[in-house]
């Protein structure tokens, strides 16, 4: 089996159990190489290990969703809710077969308007969320359309399209719903809405969705992941489903809600003791 490693973090290349992960799959006859870029996957490659946190988990997504090698999620992070399995498992589970592919949807967002950057940095691509933000002081009004409908237009700081993966992410800090991972919706949040009566709305992974803004600044800050860059307030962003999903290797003995009450503290009661 040819494995692709994929790190961010330099530091991690002196932690004892990378280095004890990485000499025992070799001692398994597994071959490793490392990936920086799309252009260093070699052929044949079986899976990739994306070594460190969920950031680092986004950035090996967004360089090898598009071609369909699955990613394991080694985690030496935080959280990890993508990254959420020590290095110590993940040999036995490989040697075992204990593990599956699950399918995580993606997101594709496209830019329209006089002198668009169509091809977003050329990373159009995102596991979690896109997002966009005001750059000054002054409040955005965003106006958004699902499969052609609009909405009534968002007063607020900023607006999110997230996945049911995004939904333990920035759209959770925005009060959004939590979905459980193969859940096929999308969720369209404002960030600090300026009213009380505007609430995160859920819809198909289907839709396609609009968004434009009014601003007193000329620009406005657009993140995809982990990834920022700034877009005129003319442009039109659209967000839509990927025309490819994620492929992520789930371990056995992974679960959901288990990363939801050990990580977040979901259900946290005394009476659930």
């Amino acid at each position: 089996m040819k494995i692709g490693i994929f790190l961010l973090k330099q530091s991690i290349r002196e932690n004892a159990r990378y280095i004890a992960l990485c000499k025992e799959l070799k001692s398994a006859s597994y071959e490793l190489y490392e990936i920086e870029s799309k252009a260093d996957i070699r052929p044949m490659t079986d899976l990739v290990l994306s070594i460190g946190g969920d950031g680092t988990f986004l950035s090996a997504a967004q360089t090898v969703a598009d071609v369909g090698i699955p990613i394991l999620g080694v985690n030496f992070g935080r959280l990890g809710f993508l990254s959420e399995n020590s290095p110590e498992v993940v040999l036995p589970a490989l040697l075992q077969g204990e593990f599956s592919v699950e399918y995580r949807t993606m997101l594709n967002a496209t830019l329209k308007g006089q002198n668009a950057r169509r091809d977003i940095g050329l990373l159009p691509y995102a596991v979690n969320e896109v997002s966009i933000h005001r750059i000054g002081v002054g409040v955005l009004g965003i106006q958004v359309s699902v499969d052609g409908e609009a909405l009534p237009t968002y007063w607020a700081d900023g607006l999110l399209v997230a996945t049911s993966s995004g939904s333990t992410a920035y759209s959770l800090s925005v009060g959004g719903p939590i979905c459980m991972p193969d859940t096929k919706v999308l969720i369209i949040a404002p960030i600090c809405p300026h009213n009380l009566n505007v609430r995160p709305l859920v819809v198909p992974d289907t839709s396609r969705i609009s968004i434009t803004i009014k601003s007193r600044d000329p620009k406005v800050t657009m993140t995809m992941d982990n990834k920022t860059m700034e877009i005129d307030c003319d442009w039109t962003l659209e967000v839509a489903m990927a025309q490819f999903s994620l492929k992520r290797i789930k371990l056995a003995k992974s679960e959901f809600v288990s990363a939801l009450t050990s990580r977040l503290f979901w259900g946290e009661d005394k009476r659930n003791i």
